[in-house]
């Protein structure tokens, strides 16, 4: 699971946390121990009940807490409530996201939400939709492993376009990370991802979308509708979804915007194939990546021949000079080989004990006929969100916010 670590700036700040404690905290009775140890701190700028289980009633009386104690509400700047449901059924998921997430908007300082490792579903949307949609002054959102399948993926892609809107209403800053891995998106949800990844311009620079079940087409749907215009981005993790040529060629006209600021690029295990990695690593040869550290491009198909004609070349030019850690292990490359020897001498770290046997392109060739990028009116989608949505979301935001 993908964390981020917020370092308090104030020598008075201070961190609650019940993390991995496996409590059960069902009643008011059951949380108020912790409430009241919650109280006697002054400045909380963390909160992490992560690794227990709550229900409605020690939700409520946790909201309740949340905003009426402003030692809390005016200072947390992290919250962590990653597996938080388990054992608990889907009504009781509700409740509780019903009971605390209005109580996080009340935070003006909260910037980091962890919530992760919770079965929402679809059941959840409603209350999802419209926090994201209204946590203005959220920087970093982290929705792994939620179980949001590609519809509630798409209302999530949605809200994240109408918190564009509101964040710029009161020149607020945009989102800088958004990570959504192991949660089935699929194609379904790609185009309004895409839409609301865009909104958040050149202030988005985190994006990780790994194991998500995206095909080609939906993966150049990201691509092109929406990651293209994300021109500050330094992480990009797209592992275990699948490229093959049709969203290979797209990354490769992409990839050049981020040559001054792509730092990560993860497309371990995304079937790329045999001209999906040419195309890719290409890019490399031809265009100079000055802060790229780290590229994972694990069981991709790619040939020996793109390894040598393409790949280690960059390398020699000083394409990648801030490269430290590369991953190629899993590919169709031919082991003992003077090129690997090479690469293995310059990343000491680099594995390469698992390396496969050519197939056929048959089966590449049929799967990219079936996938082509389709050409979408985006611009009309994008009016069609502002005037159905945003008077309503305006309207929600003044009475909570102002």
């Amino acid at each position: 699971m993908a964390t981020l670590h917020f370092e308090p700036t104030h020598e008075s700040s201070q961190v609650f946390s019940l993390q991995g404690k496996a409590l059960k905290l069902t009643t008011k009775q059951d949380i108020q121990p912790h409430l009241d140890a919650l109280e006697k701190l002054e400045k909380v700028t963390k909160l992490d009940l992560s690794g227990n289980t709550i229900g409605e009633e020690a939700s409520v009386a946790l909201a309740d807490f949340i905003t009426t104690h402003d030692s809390l509400r005016l200072h947390v700047q992290e919250v962590n409530f990653a597996d938080l449901y388990t054992s608990r059924l889907v009504d009781e998921v509700v409740a509780s996201l019903t009971a605390f997430l209005p109580a996080l908007l009340k935070c003006h300082r909260l910037e980091i939400l962890n919530l992760s490792d919770n079965a929402f579903g679809l059941r959840t949307i409603d209350q999802l939709e419209n926090y994201i949609a209204n946590a203005v002054y959220l920087k970093h959102l982290i929705l792994s492993n939620n179980g949001l399948g590609p519809h509630a993926g798409e209302r999530v892609g949605k809200a994240l376009f109408m918190l564009a809107q509101n964040k710029r209403k009161l020149k607020l800053n945009p989102l800088e990370t958004f990570i959504c891995g192991r949660n089935r998106l699929e194609n379904g949800s790609s185009l309004y991802l895409a839409l609301g990844l865009k909104s958040h311009g050149d202030g988005l620079q985190n994006v990780r979308l790994y194991q998500n079940g995206i095909r080609p087409k939906g993966v150049a749907t990201i691509l092109h509708y929406g990651l293209k215009h994300n021109k500050n981005l330094k992480v990009l993790d797209l592992q275990d979804n699948t490229f093959t040529t049709t969203a290979s060629s797209v990354l490769s006209e992409v990839l050049p915007i981020w040559k001054d600021s792509l730092v990560e690029l993860n497309l371990n295990d995304c079937l790329l194939k045999q001209n999906g990695a040419d195309l890719v690593f290409k890019v490399f040869a031809e265009t100079k990546f000055t802060k790229l550290e780290v590229l994972k491009a694990e069981y991709n198909e790619m040939v020996q021949e793109t390894l040598e004609q393409v790949l280690l070349p960059a390398v020699e030019k000083e394409q990648l000079p801030k490269l430290k850690k590369l991953e190629l292990n899993g590919n169709w490359l031919e082991e003992n080989s003077e090129p690997l020897d090479q690469l293995q001498a310059r990343f000491p770290d680099l594995e390469l004990d698992d390396l496969e046997e050519p197939d056929s392109e048959e089966e590449e060739e049929e799967e990219d006929e079936a996938e082509q990028l389709e050409e979408v009116d985006s611009g009309a989608l994008e009016n069609e969100l502002l005037n159905t949505r945003v008077d309503t979301l305006a309207e929600e935001l003044s009475k909570t916010h102002i």
